[in-house]
């Protein structure tokens, strides 16, 4: 099997250590059914984007259960956890933290740094469409570098660090779409949506009862990071790296080979970080199926919610009811696999 990239090379350590990422995500899993009903596919893309050492953005109506999965998460992680409600008011400082003045026992008084909730491991982003573009660009430079910069001074972050954040659909009052810059910063757009009617009944008879959990921690922070680095080994075929370069830039509509389809329903494409968090995405999802390689089915598995957030529908897509979803269908459709390519 030939591969494009050169990872290192594999040591039984590296499969062993695979072995206890699969072992360790059904109890992860098993810890989080014990307060959240359903969402299986939700909780699989929040543990791939922490172990491919990525930020996630969720997408749903209130009342969803987005918090609670979130939280329950950074337990079973056994993370540093930290939550900030956006509001039409909140400034960056309100992130990032600002120097205050602070009288010393000598009776000088000095600028001394007091930390935001953004120094933490898990950090929340609750409803981070409720605050305007000012203020969510507060998170970029620590989303992208792990640091933030205040007062001409860096101050690194606790790693591993993640973004997770909430956000109401775009087209309810009082939201502010997120710059495309700060979306692509995300490796997943997940959508959560209404539970099934049984799941529903459930939810209602824990929630109306006496029913106490305690979630028990399975991974620490130290060894996210670890797991992180035996992910990035698992080998990528030619064949993959193809059909993900194939299918991220046919989202392009002014590459020469884009299908008509893309031109007429696609205004502004992937770029090159879609590739990057698509295959990272994919080497972890290998992994948990049991596999120290990639196949095409991981990465067409993890397409949805990497390239919704990354494609800028046009006006005609708009107003003929087409989705980003649906688009992305349609690339996968069309994308050619190996050597059997399919006419575009």
């Amino acid at each position: 099997m030939t591969t494009t990239d050169t990872p290192p090379k594999t040591q039984p350590d590296d499969k062993a250590a695979a072995a206890q990422l699969v072992d360790a995500y059904q109890k992860i899993t098993g810890e989080m059914a014990k307060f959240i009903v359903g969402q299986k596919d939700v909780i699989e893309q929040l543990l791939i984007a922490v172990l491919a050492g990525g930020h996630c953005l969720l997408e749903g109506v209130p009342g969803l259960a987005k918090t609670a999965m979130i939280r329950t998460l950074s337990q079973a992680l056994n993370m540093g956890f930290r939550r900030i409600q956006f509001t039409p008011d909140l400034m960056p400082s309100d992130i990032t933290g600002t120097d205050i003045i602070q009288e010393s026992s000598t009776g000088q008084r000095q600028f001394v740094f007091q930390k935001g909730p953004i120094f933490t491991q898990m950090l929340l982003a609750d409803e981070i469409n409720r605050t305007p573009p000012k203020t969510q660009a507060a998170l970029l430079e620590a989303m992208q570098e792990k640091h933030v910069t205040i007062g001409g001074k860096t101050f690194e972050l606790d790693q591993p660090f993640f973004v997770l954040a909430t956000q109401n659909p775009i087209e309810q009052e009082g939201t502010y779409p997120l710059p495309e810059a700060q979306r692509d910063r995300f490796l997943f757009l997940v959508n959560v949506g209404y539970p099934s009617r049984d799941e529903e009944r459930q939810i209602v008879a824990r929630t109306t009862g006496t029913m106490s959990t305690d979630i028990q921690p399975v991974l620490s922070g130290a060894q996210i990071l670890e797991l992180q680095k035996v992910v990035r080994k698992v080998p990528v075929p030619d064949h993959v790296m193809d059909f993900v370069l194939d299918v991220v830039r046919i989202t392009r509509p002014n590459e020469p080979d884009a299908p008509a389809f893309v031109k007429e329903l696609i205004n502004w494409g992937a770029g090159p970080r879609a590739c990057q968090n698509l295959v990272l995405a994919g080497k972890v999802r290998a992994v948990l199926q049991g596999r120290f390689h990639v196949t095409i089915d991981d990465i067409e598995a993890i397409t949805l919610p990497v390239l919704r957030h990354r494609i800028v529908p046009t006006f005609n897509a708009e107003a003929e009811g087409v989705t980003v979803d649906d688009i992305v269908r349609r690339i996968l459709k069309n994308a050619p696999r190996g050597e059997a390519k399919r006419a575009l």
